[in-house]
C-alpha cells in the first residue's frame, strides 16, 4: 500500500500551512523517505520486537558479576539509529546541515506521528529523549551541558545518548512529592541513593534526568532537585542496578524497569529548588508526544479498518458496501482528521511557548492556555486511540484478534497512553488547578471568541448562498456550547473541592470538544468540499443528539462517506 505520509494529505496540508515554504519543500522530501521506512522496515521490526525480540535483562556476566545490562535486538537498534539520525530529537535544538537553521517541534512531531503508525512503543524512548534534550538545553550549564547535550542531540556525527526521565517511586506514584531518593553533595557532583519504580528506557539511555531531594531540603515537591545521571559509568561502577524489567501489556519495545541507586553519581541541573518545576515543563512536552502517538495509532487503525473492508467479502458484498461499515469509517475519518489538526494547532503554540528561541518571549497567558490545551488534548486523544483500535479490531472480526494482524498490538499499545504522562484523573486535576488558580476559563473564552469571529468572516467569504444557512447553524452550535460551558464553569467555581474534582474530567472533555469544534469550523472555512463534509460530520456527531426521526433522510455520516474515502485513500 502507499506509505503513510504519501497517503495522508491532511498531514501534508498542515505542514505546508505551518512551515515556511523552503523548509516545507525540504521536509516533504525527508518525510517521504522516513515514511517509507515506517511503512516498511520499521513496521517489520516492530512485529519482531513485540513478539520475539523484547528487551531482556542480563543480570550477571559469565563470571557471576552483577552487570544490569539490557539486551535489545538488532532490528530495534537499527531503528534507533535510523530514527535519531533523521533528527527527530536533534533538529529541534541544533541546525539542520542542509538548511542552515534549526528545525522545530512541528517537523519533529510529524516524524513522531508517522513513527507511531508503526512503532508507538519505540516512540516512548524518543519522547524521553526529547524531554531530556529540552531540560539540558534550557537549564544545564558548563560541564554538564558540554558533556551530555551534544550526545543527546546526536544525529550520527557522534555517539548517541538516548534520554530518560525518572520520576515515579513505589510509595508515591503520581504523588511525586512523596519521593524519597536522596542526593548528598560530593564536590562538583552528588551521590544519589533510592529507587525509581517505573523507569522507562532503562539500559538504553546514556543519561537520565532524575528527581531527588538534596540532604536537608524541605519535603514535598518544593524540595526536589533535578539531576543528570550518566548511565553507563554508574552501571559499570555498580552504583545502579536494575531489579527487574516490567512485564507490560503493550509497548513492549521500551524497557521499563525498577532501578536502584546506591551512591550513584549525578549532576545538579539548574536551581536546586526548581527541579519539580523543570520536570513539569518537560511533562507538557511528553504529553504532546503522547497525543501524537495517539493520533498515529488512530490513523493506522483507520487505515487497517478501511483496507480490510475494501478486500473482505461477506454475504455476497464487500464490507465497504454496507451502510453500517460506511458509518463507522466516516465517523472515524472525521474524528481523526480534526484531532490531527487540533494536536498540530497546539504544537504550533508549543513552538512559541517552549521553543528554544521563543520561550522567553511567551506570555504567562500563552503558557497557561497551552497547559490547558495540552491536558485536554492528551486526555481525549489517548481515549480515542483505544476506541479506534477497538473499532479496527472489530472490523476485522475474528481475524482482528489474531496476532498475525496488527490490530491486537495497536490495541495493546494504545491502552498505556491513557496512563502515561497522567491519567484522566490527574489531567482532570490539572484542569481544576488551571481554572481555580489561573482562571484559564477566561483565557479560553477569549481565544475561542476571537477565532470564532475570524472563522465567521471567512465562512461568509468562501461559502455559497446555499451553504451559508447550514454553516451558520454549525457556527451557532459551537457558540451556544461555549456559552453553556461558561455557565457550568461559574457553578464549578463556587462548588466544594470534592465536587470540583468529581466534575473536573467532565469539564476537561467539554473543553476538548469545543476546541476541536473550533478547529472543525476553521478547517471548513479554508478547505474544499470534502473537508467541509468531514467538518460537518464531526460537529454533528460531537454536539448533536442523534434522532432516527422518520428514517427518510440520509444521515450525514453516510452522506460524508465519499469525503471519508478520499481521506483514507490519500
Amino acid at each position: 500500500m502507499p506509505h503513510f505520509y504519501e497517503r495522508d494529505k491532511n498531514l501534508q496540508t498542515l505542514l505546508k500551512n505551518h512551515l515556511p515554504e523552503p523548509f516545507f519543500k525540504w521536509a516533504d522530501i525527508e518525510l517521504n523517505d522516513f515514511s517509507e521506512k515506517c511503512t516498511g522496515v520499521f513496521d517489520e521490526r516492530a512485529v519482531h520486537t513485540d513478539r520475539e525480540g523484547q528487551p531482556k535483562l542480563i543480570r550477571y556476566d559469565k563470571m557471576g558479576n552483577e552487570i544490569s545490562k539490557v539486551w535489545f535486538n538488532e532490528g530495534y537498534r537499527q531503528t534507533v539509529a535510523d530514527t535519531y539520525g533523521a533528527g527527530i530529537v536533534g533538529y529541534i535544538h541544533k541546525e539542520i546541515p542542509e538548511r542552515g537553521h534549526k528545525g522545530n517541534y512541528v517537523y519533529a512531531f510529524a516524524q513522531g506521528y508517522l513513527l507511531s503508525h508503526a512503532e508507538p512503543g519505540f516512540y516512548c524512548p524518543v519522547t524521553l529523549s526529547k524531554a531530556t534534550a529540552y531540560l539540558l538545553d534550557q537549564y544545564s550549564e558548563g560541564f554538564v551541558r558540554e558533556r551530555f547535550l551534544p550526545h543527546v542531540l546526536a544525529t550520527g556525527n557522534e555517539e548517541l545518548y538516548e534520554g530518560a526521565t525518572f520520576l515515579t517511586e513505589r510509595q508515591g506514584g503520581s504523588d511525586v512529592g512523596a519521593n524519597e531518593t536522596v542526593a548528598v553533595q560530593n564536590g562538583d557532583s552528588y551521590k544519589l541513593t533510592g529507587e525509581k519504580y517505573f523507569a522507562s528506557n532503562a539500559g538504553a539511555c546514556g543519561v537520565t534526568m532524575v528527581l531527588a531531594r538534596i540532604e536537608g531540603a524541605t519535603g514535598g515537591t518544593r524540595g526536589l532537585s533535578l539531576f543528570a545521571v550518566p548511565w553507563e559509568e554508574n552501571r559499570v561502577a555498580g552504583n545502579l542496578r536494575i531489579r527487574r524489567l516490567k512485564d507490560k501489556l503493550g509497548v513492549r519495545a521500551v524497557a521499563s524497569a525498577e532501578v536502584e541507586f546506591t551512591d550513584t553519581t549525578g549532576y545538579l541541573v539548574g536551581d536546586a529548588d526548581k527541579g519539580f518545576f523543570y520536570m513539569m515543563e518537560a511533562l507538557n512536552l511528553s504529553r504532546i508526544c503522547n497525543a501524537v502517538a495517539s493520533i498515529g495509532i488512530m490513523r493506522r487503525s483507520l487505515l487497517e479498518a478501511y483496507d480490510y473492508a475494501t478486500t473482505r467479502d461477506a454475504f455476497g458484498k464487500q464490507l465497504i458496501q454496507y451502510p453500517m461499515v460506511q458509518s463507522t469509517l466516516t465517523k472515524l475519518a472525521a474524528k481523526q482528521d480534526i484531532s490531527l489538526k487540533a494536536v498540530f494547532d497546539v504544537i504550533g503554540l508549543m513552538d512559541h511557548v517552549m521553543g528554544p528561541e521563543t520561550k522567553k518571549s511567551a506570555s504567562q497567558d500563552d503558557t497557561i492556555l497551552f497547559r490547558l490545551l495540552v491536558a485536554v488534548v492528551k486526555k481525549e486523544t489517548a481515549e480515542q486511540a483505544i476506541h479506534f483500535a477497538r473499532e479496527s479490531l472489530e472490523m476485522h472480526g475474528g481475524n482482528g484478534y489474531i496476532e498475525d494482524f496488527v490490530t491486537p498490538r495497536l490495541l495493546r499499545d494504545a491502552q498505556v497512553l491513557t496512563v502515561w504522562e497522567g491519567t484522566a484523573n490527574i489531567l482532570g486535576l490539572e484542569v481544576l488547578r488551571l481554572l481555580t488558580k489561573y482562571h484559564v476559563d477566561e483565557l479560553f473564552t477569549t481565544m475561542m471568541t476571537e477565532r470564532l469571529m475570524i472563522v465567521e468572516a471567512a465562512l461568509n467569504e468562501t461559502l455559497t448562498e446555499e451553504q451559508i444557512p447550514t454553516w451558520q447553524t454549525h457556527l451557532q452550535t459551537v457558540k451556544d456550547e461555549l456559552g453553556d460551558l461558561n455557565k457550568k464553569v461559574q457553578h464549578f467555581h463556587s462548588a466544594s473541592y470534592d465536587l470540583q474534582t468529581y466534575y473536573s474530567k467532565e469539564i476537561a472533555k467539554e473543553y476538548s470538544d469545543l476546541f476541536e469544534g473550533l478547529i472543525a469550523l476553521e478547517a471548513a472555512a479554508h478547505g474544499d468540499d470534502n473537508q467541509k463534509m468531514l467538518s460537518a460530520v464531526f460537529i454533528e456527531m460531537t454536539f448533536t443528539t442523534q434522532d432516527s426521526g422518520d428514517m427518510t433522510e440520509m444521515p450525514i455520516d453516510l452522506l460524508g462517506f465519499s469525503a471519508a474515502q478520499e481521506a483514507m485513500q490519500g
